[in-house]
């Protein structure tokens, strides 16, 4: 189990977040970004489940202590979020962190609003060595993805609502025209396909147990391999 923790950012200022511990002090670390719902519950279960498959990992808390449950309360949080402050400043914080702790490698993953952060993370950053994006990409404006520099892989429902497919097949076009060593998965599913909880209890009801299971067990192989 994890625990709350503090820690800096490389601007001064400190952050919250989450940090889930592997048996081994010096294992991989992997920034896990939480989904527009917030840090609640499930995404400390994410946490603790990645750890315990051999990851050092943090969750930074980017609502500074507030949650949803509801798509509304959801929105407006998400609308209050200063995205390249969280992409830059928490992510690198985070994994500076990590590495203080033991990790000499380290990663970067994301769900719906996290995938996009995760994704801005290395289009802006060079803290990561890989990442793994659910469901969730920045908007064209945002960005480059051509300018990655690490191996990236992205797990994509073929019915999303908020993230449509034409969007994840622009991106891909970018990363393979500069060289970017990807591997991109579509599902036969609807977005938040890992997550379990229903409307109106920090989830969207899509929850999808085989292809939850699948591009779970690709990430944690593709972070054993890149890590």
């Amino acid at each position: 189990m994890g625990s709350l923790i503090e820690f800096p950012r490389p601007d001064g200022k400190s952050a919250p977040g989450y940090f889930a511990p592997a048996r081994d002090h010096g294992a991989p670390g992997v920034v896990l970004f939480e989904e527009w719902w917030g840090l609640d519950e499930r995404i400390k279960v994410t946490a603790d489940r990645l750890a315990s498959s051999g990851f050092n990992v943090i969750v930074p808390d980017l609502y500074r202590g507030r949650s949803a449950a509801t798509g509304d309360e959801a929105n407006h949080l998400m609308e209050g979020l200063d995205f390249a402050d969280a992409a830059t400043q928490d992510a690198a914080g985070a994994a500076r962190y990590l590495r203080e702790h033991g990790a000499k490698h380290v990663g970067v993953a994301g769900f719906c609003m996290g995938g996009a952060l995760a994704m801005l993370s290395v289009m802006h950053g060079r803290e990561f060595e890989a990442a793994s994006v659910w469901y969730g990409y920045p908007p064209a404006d945002a960005g480059d993805p051509g300018t990655i520099a690490v191996p990236i892989q992205g797990h994509w429902a073929t019915e999303d609502g908020f993230f449509n497919l034409e969007g994840v097949d622009a991106i891909e076009r970018k990363l393979k025209a500069a060289g970017v060593p990807l591997e991109f998965h579509r599902y036969e599913a609807q977005h938040g396909f890992y997550n379990t909880g229903e409307v109106g209890q920090g989830g969207l009801g899509h929850y999808h147990a085989e292809h939850a299971e699948t591009a779970w067990r690709r990430m944690v192989d593709f972070f054993k391999r890149t890590l």
